[in-house]
């Protein structure tokens, strides 16, 4: 497995990868929430503008992702995935890191990122990195419940 930058020609197969990822939880997301936490190819490449996305590549093959926006001294992560083959192989550590080692190279105080109370794995995930809940808001996306998780950086 390896971790690289993506580029607007991967954009199909990260939205492959999010979709693939979030199928089995779709009916306990609102239509619209779905649609958001999946991103289409165009909105993938928008992000691209944002802030860098990184693929988790196995065999030729995007098998997680994840992507990252400044947001002043703060970097908001969104985008997190990895396919159902490939959970439990530390894929989803190795992208958090990668994060980490990006913010931290890049001054920034802290990462945080929201979660759905029924993604357990991936709240597990983000716990064993180090985030803790919060109270920060949104506590919805379009009728789907949210809470926010965030990890300080440096001192």
């Amino acid at each position: 497995m390896q971790i690289r930058i993506a580029v607007p020609d991967g954009a199909f197969a990260i939205a492959l990868t999010l979709h693939m990822a979030f199928l089995e939880f779709e009916p306990l997301y609102t239509p619209e929430a779905f649609a958001t936490t999946i991103s289409s190819p165009d909105q993938i490449r928008r992000r691209l503008n944002e802030g860098p996305i990184w693929v988790a590549m196995q065999d030729d093959a995007v098998v997680g992702t994840v992507s990252v926006v400044p947001d002043g001294d703060d970097l908001y992560i969104r985008g997190m995935a990895v396919g159902p083959a490939a959970r439990g192989s530390g894929i989803g550590c190795e992208l958090v890191k990668q994060v980490e080692d990006y913010a931290t190279r890049r001054g920034f105080k802290r990462l945080y990122l929201s979660a759905t109370p029924f993604l357990i794995g991936a709240i597990r995930l983000y716990e064993k990195c180090g985030f803790v809940r919060n109270d920060d808001g949104p506590d919805n996306l379009f009728g789907t419940p949210l809470f926010t998780m965030e990890k300080k950086l440096g001192g």
